[in-house]
């Protein structure tokens, strides 16, 4: 064989495995991506096989409903209620009012490889977003309190993630309360509908905040069990008034401002009387002087 053209075939052969290759990669790098989004922005509220929780279970949702009926919806959910889509109404209805967010970063391309997504893991005997297996024993005094650690921060997360009360409270915390930069979780368990659906939302929060914290530091599977004792626990108590830690802050902040103002008064009435007295004195002597 021609020495130059079995120089080609063997490029042309290189060029294809290498295009291939480079094909697959970016397929699989894009599918990684689209697991990713999907974990972060739509675990919270739907499983793929695992039943149904604050939306729809979707495990075969392609075969139940028109796929371009899917992407308009997962694409726009709110515009397509206020059209008053008969399908899109029975869903808000069914889900007692609850409206899907539109995610961020959404586009029909992106909602595509959601349904393929959606599609390749109803196959599968178990869906890696089945959502968590969390036992179903009955909470016991251990795991509350161990919750409340966790919810304080007096244990503090595997992964390094921030105390719950730096953000949120719950009633009857104690002190001067918790954050107030995130909503009180004191009816939480309620809100989310039990331990299944809360367990999911704190293993993969939803939230731009919650999302930007602790995609790198997640909860561990070992510490969501706790915190949702604690929180049903929190459920059950009697409420309080939940202004009552803002007085308490208000008044430990007033009096603070007096006990420092009166510290000043010490130190800086002293120097003034110091000043006066030999400005007096001096005055009496040149009197005594003139006479």
């Amino acid at each position: 064989m021609n020495p130059i053209h079995h120089g080609r075939v063997a490029f042309r052969r290189s060029f294809i495995i290498l295009s291939i290759l480079f094909l697959w990669s970016a397929s699989s790098a894009y599918a990684q991506e689209t697991a990713d989004f999907y974990r972060q922005n739509c675990m919270s509220c739907h499983t793929i096989g695992g039943g149904r929780m604050t939306g729809p279970d979707l495990k075969n949702i392609t075969e139940r409903r028109d796929r371009e009926w899917l992407l308009r919806f997962i694409v726009d959910p709110k515009g397509m209620i206020d059209r008053g889509d008969p399908q899109a109404v029975e869903l808000l209805q069914e889900y007692r009012g609850v409206v899907m967010p539109t995610a961020p970063g959404m586009s029909r391309s992106r909602a595509e490889a959601l349904l393929d997504l959606i599609a390749a893991e109803s196959k599968l005997e178990k869906s890696q977003f089945a959502g968590v297996q969390l036992s179903d024993r009955a909470f016991t005094e251990r795991d509350i309190e161990l919750g409340r650690e966790l919810f304080l921060g007096r244990k503090p997360f595997t992964n390094g993630g921030p105390s719950c009360i730096s953000c949120h409270s719950v009633t009857s915390v104690g002190g001067l309360g918790g954050g107030r930069l995130g909503p009180d979780l004191t009816t939480v368990f309620e809100r989310y509908e039990g331990r299944k659906t809360l367990a999911t939302w704190l293993t993969a929060p939803a939230t731009p905040i919650m999302q930007s914290v602790y995609k790198a530091q997640p909860l561990d599977a070992e510490e969501v069990l706790p915190l949702v004792a604690y929180f049903q626990h929190t459920l059950q108590r009697s409420p309080e008034d939940p202004a009552t830690a803002r007085l308490t802050f208000v008044l430990i902040g007033l009096g603070g401002t007096l006990l420092l103002l009166g510290l000043f008064d010490v130190l800086w009435g002293s120097r003034f009387r110091a000043v006066r007295r030999t400005l007096v004195q001096r005055k009496r002597l040149e009197l005594i002087d003139e006479q």
